[in-house]
């Protein structure tokens, strides 16, 4: 079985350590059930998280719910916001410089 780690106590989201299909077993006890595949690296969610609810991981918010997540969900851009500075996703992949303003 595969396994996921869950970094904080607090956190409602848990890493896998393997692509898993249908379930995995936590780190340090415990197992979840999983609604769909999810991949190597990906979060699934620990419990059920409302829409606009903070998604957990490291012990604080790391985003925010846009849609209901059960319990067994695959956690990702699809139904999490980012906390970050929303111009994070605006910068360029090879320079770093910000998409949004004019270097002169």
């Amino acid at each position: 079985m595969t396994t996921a780690f869950q970094v904080h106590a607090d956190d409602n989201v848990a890493t896998l350590l393997a692509d898993a299909e249908r379930e995995v077993r936590l780190v340090g006890g415990g197992t979840v059930a999983l609604n769909e595949p999810i991949a190597l690296g990906h979060k699934v969610a620990l419990s059920d998280i409302a829409a606009g609810a903070a998604v957990g991981k490291y012990g604080i918010p790391i985003g925010t719910a846009s849609v209901g997540i059960r319990m067994g969900d695959w956690v990702h851009l699809h139904n999490c916001a980012s906390r970050f500075d929303e111009r994070s996703g605006g910068f360029d992949g090879v320079t770093g410089a910000s998409k949004d303003m004019v270097y002169e």
